[in-house]
């Protein structure tokens, strides 16, 4: 198995750190022939509109839509969940590939972020912790699309479409692997 993580910006690091620590065969994304190879996808999170036009500098945005949209899958966290949206509150260009509407920074400024236990039956009894850093949040979900998480306001932020995955909050800062192995199952044809 052989997972990718776009490098372009923000959170990217981490995921390949996580990944390296479940033993998994994991390569950073800069250039659109790095796809090709690829068993899945990690869009990191960060600044939704920098990594979107590094995305189209470097020739990513159609290869990774065309991609996703024959099977690959592609987990988006954060900024990459933004970019998995096909509709946004406020209008902007994405990968258009998952059936939900996003709002970016639904939680306010910096010093808004904060971290909650969350349960994900997908991941177990346990509950998972949550990191939101200037976080978005789904408003909509379309009729093929599974939500896996919700706020105590019932505010979703986790949800599944087939072979795409997408999570307002950062697993990759924490110590819980779980969220990553449910990606690495779905990879696997397993999740």
């Amino acid at each position: 198995m052989r997972i990718g993580v776009l490098a372009a910006q923000g959170a990217f690091l981490e995921h390949i750190a996580v990944l390296r620590e479940l033993g998994v065969n994991t390569v950073p994304v800069r250039l659109p022939y790095q796809l090709d190879a690829l068993d899945g996808l990690i869009i990191p999170g960060g600044e939704s509109t920098s990594i979107r036009r590094l995305m189209l500098d470097y020739d990513l945005m159609e290869r990774i839509k065309a991609r996703a949209r024959k099977g690959l899958p592609v987990w988006g966290t954060c900024a990459g969940m933004i970019l998995l949206a096909k509709e946004l509150s406020e209008p902007d260009e994405t990968l258009a590939v998952m059936d939900i509407k996003v709002k970016r920074n639904a939680f306010g400024r910096q010093k808004d972020s904060f971290e909650t236990r969350l349960l994900i039956s997908a991941l177990g009894e346990d509950p998972f912790p949550a990191i939101f850093i200037r976080a978005p949040i789904i408003e909509k979900v379309g009729d093929k699309v599974d939500v896996l998480a919700r706020l105590e306001d019932e505010t979703i932020v986790a949800a599944r479409q087939k072979n795409l995955l997408a999570c307002a909050f950062h697993p990759e800062l924490t110590k819980d692997t779980r969220f990553h192995r449910y990606f690495l199952d779905i990879v696997a044809g397993s999740g």
